[in-house]
């Protein structure tokens, strides 16, 4: 596989810049970054962004994820290798990943109830900042068919 252009946010590095200042941020809202990067994945493969899953189980398993947290991210609900709090923030993920799944309440209040119950308003903004960001990569990749293992640009 080949991409079809170089990535847009390499081409404009205005752009760029301004995105890696956004994962900066939001990498520091208290969040562990195991919970970061399982939402980052979980993401991308509901998006089926390839480059996306790639780069984010290597960049999960440097952070310390352990193989079985990685191999059933995908199953989180039936897997007996997440906290309560990770599995709010899969859930969220999941959520804001598919926005157009329900149209009514994308985000229902049941949820966010069970998301603030783990996470104080500053990790709140830090997950949604990380998840939208990975969903803007998602998109970003999947458009210009960037492949697994492919370096940026």
């Amino acid at each position: 596989m080949q991409a079809r252009m170089k990535n847009p946010a390499a081409i404009l590095p205005d752009a760029g810049q301004a995105i890696q200042g956004l994962i900066k941020a939001a990498g520091k809202g208290g969040v562990p970054q195991e919970t970061l990067e399982l939402v980052h994945l979980r993401a991308s493969q509901i998006n089926g962004c390839s480059a996306c899953v790639y780069g984010g189980s290597h960049s999960a398993h440097k952070a310390g994820l352990s193989d079985e947290r990685l191999w059933a991210v995908s199953a989180w609900r039936e897997a007996p290798f997440y906290s309560d709090a990770e599995r709010a923030a899969l859930a969220l993920a999941e959520a804001m990943t598919r926005l157009g799944d329900r149209s009514d309440d994308a985000v229902p209040d049941e949820l966010w109830d069970v998301v603030a119950d783990h996470y104080d308003e500053r990790q709140l903004a830090s997950l949604i900042l990380w998840i939208a960001t990975t969903n803007f990569f998602n998109r970003l990749n999947a458009t210009v068919k960037e492949p697994a293992g492919a370096t940026w640009g």
